[in-house]
């Protein structure tokens, strides 16, 4: 039992892939992770820093404001779902890229866990890891907003209308995508690839993960963290990429179609 706790909190590097020795083709990694990072996630993380730190300079403290997460991007309906599926296709080509470029190295998708062949132990897996975030997540999430460490959480604030429920549920998927496989995926196979070691590629990704959810506040920041070691360390354990981004679907979706269909009907829902 010992043993294999020390295995968990300090596992031994894989031998694939194997590390990355020329000095070209490493200088080429960091590269390529930063810009990438700069133009996705990364830039995300900045501007929720920002972001918290304009709601910590306003007079009121951070529980008596509000931050949402799917908001109207117009006054047409027809024009705001436009805008809602330009995003989604956005994070979609966010995942895409950092798989391309995982693929063009010669890194098989399979080898980060998104082959097809284990279709119902992955979304088995993937509800467990659900349910064992989302519970102690919303507690963190109250226990936070309590103590005036959060702002309160509008999961939408899209209009009642047709498409409403089936566009947050695509971005709830395109939330996953992107996340897990770059932030997961990607990342720390380019960290392996660097020859870093499990935990140093563990934390960095999980400091990454907690950066751009900073703008909903404190708790926000430290219970993605603390998620982004779970995945994290269950991906590098298990080398499993889709029961992550079924568990961050089943999260993403109960949040923003619970709101949805609830806060109208319940009065403990801002």
């Amino acid at each position: 039992m010992l043993a294999g706790w020390r295995s968990w909190v300090n596992p031994p590097r894989p031998a694939y892939p194997e590390p990355v020795t020329d000095p070209r083709a490493r200088r080429g990694i960091r590269i390529e992770l930063v810009v990438v990072f700069a133009v996705t996630l990364g830039l995300s993380g900045l501007r929720s820093l920002l972001s918290l730190l304009d709601s910590l300079l306003q007079p009121a403290p951070l529980s008596k404001q509000s931050v949402a997460l799917n908001t109207p991007q117009a006054r047409a309906d027809l024009i705001d779902l436009a805008f809602q599926l330009a995003f989604v296709l956005q994070l979609l080509a966010w995942g895409a890229l950092g798989l391309y470029l995982l693929w063009n190295a010669g890194i098989r998708l399979a080898a980060i866990g998104l082959n097809g062949d284990r279709k119902a132990r992955d979304a088995l897996a993937g509800c467990v890891l659900a349910a064992i975030v989302g519970v102690p997540g919303l507690l963190l999430y109250l226990a936070a907003r309590a103590l005036d460490l959060n702002l309160t959480v509008l999961p939408t604030t899209l209009n009642d209308v047709w498409w409403r429920l089936p566009v947050l549920f695509l971005e709830a998927v395109g939330n996953a995508w992107a996340e897990e496989t770059l932030v997961i995926g990607f990342l720390l196979t380019r960290a392996r690839q660097l020859g870093w070691s499990e935990n140093r590629g563990l934390v960095s990704a999980a400091v990454l993960r907690g950066s751009y959810h900073l703008y909903q506040g404190f708790g926000g920041g430290v219970g993605n963290l603390a998620m982004g070691l779970l995945f994290g360390r269950y991906w590098q354990r298990s080398n499993r990429l889709w029961p992550l981004i079924v568990a961050h679907t089943i999260l993403d979706t109960v949040s923003f179609l619970g709101y949805a269909l609830l806060h109208n009907h319940v009065s403990w829902l801002p």
